[in-house]
């Protein structure tokens, strides 16, 4: 009964420690304490028992004692002749029987509970021993469970964390940013290149128009070394 006890108050210890994170190292060394203080007094108590034992043990030999000596003294009495003095002798004998066999009742039946309860406090003893050596292993289960219980509530926790959700419409809101820099890049290199295509064609439309100019009176048969001259001309004003 005291083991079950005791692997009750270890489960009640463990099941506190689990819903309010206590200690559970502290929590069973109490428990061991509780248990070992038990013990204790169940010692106590056979060390009271036993000096019972011993006092009822003297108290049986002293009534026996006493009914064989007032058996004696009844034969004395009949001896002599005096009956009275018989009667009161066998009397007194009788009643020194009767104590004598009520306390050997009891002794017997203190004796028992000595033994018994011998066998008790051995068997609590290893009990006990063997508590002390699943300590370790009951403090190792339920900080593992404790640890599951963290574990379970962090990951229920995430499932509807505003903070993740907030850093996925940030990284979205980064891909928008970088794909319109990069929009805006690509727009920005398409303009730089039409700006010198059209420096390029200001320096390349006055020699198209001029070598069409020379294709034309070459086909007239009109284009003269003199012309040479009204072409350069032609030329300088239209640089200028």
């Amino acid at each position: 009964m005291l083991f079950q006890r005791f692997i009750t108050l270890i489960k009640s210890y463990l099941n506190h420690w689990i819903s309010l994170a206590e200690d559970p190292e502290k929590m069973l060394n109490q428990s061991l304490i509780e248990f070992q203080e038990n013990l204790l007094m169940l010692k106590r108590q056979l060390a009271m028992a036993i000096a019972d034992e011993k006092k009822m043990a003297v108290q049986f030999q002293e009534e026996r004692a006493a009914m064989v000596h007032w058996g004696q003294r009844a034969e004395l009495a009949a001896e002599e002749g005096n009956d009275l003095l018989t009667v009161q002798a066998i009397e007194r004998q009788e009643e020194h029987v009767k104590l004598a066999n009520q306390i050997e009742n009891n002794w017997q039946m203190q004796i028992q509970s000595i033994d018994e309860l011998k066998e008790a406090i051995s068997k609590l003893q290893n009990q006990y021993s063997e508590a002390k050596r699943k300590k370790n292993l009951l403090i190792a289960r339920a900080r593992r469970a404790e640890a599951q219980k963290n574990i379970s509530e962090t990951l229920s926790g995430l499932k509807g964390n505003s903070s993740l959700n907030l850093f996925s419409k940030m990284e979205e809101s980064i891909n928008q940013l970088e794909a319109e820099a990069k929009v805006s890049s690509d727009l920005a290199n398409e303009l730089d290149q039409d700006a010198l295509s059209m420096q390029f064609q200001k320096l390349e439309e006055p020699r198209k128009r001029n070598e069409s100019l020379r294709i034309l009176k070459q086909k007239l048969g009109i284009l003269k070394e003199t012309s040479s001259k009204s072409l350069n001309r032609y030329n300088d004003n239209n640089k200028n």
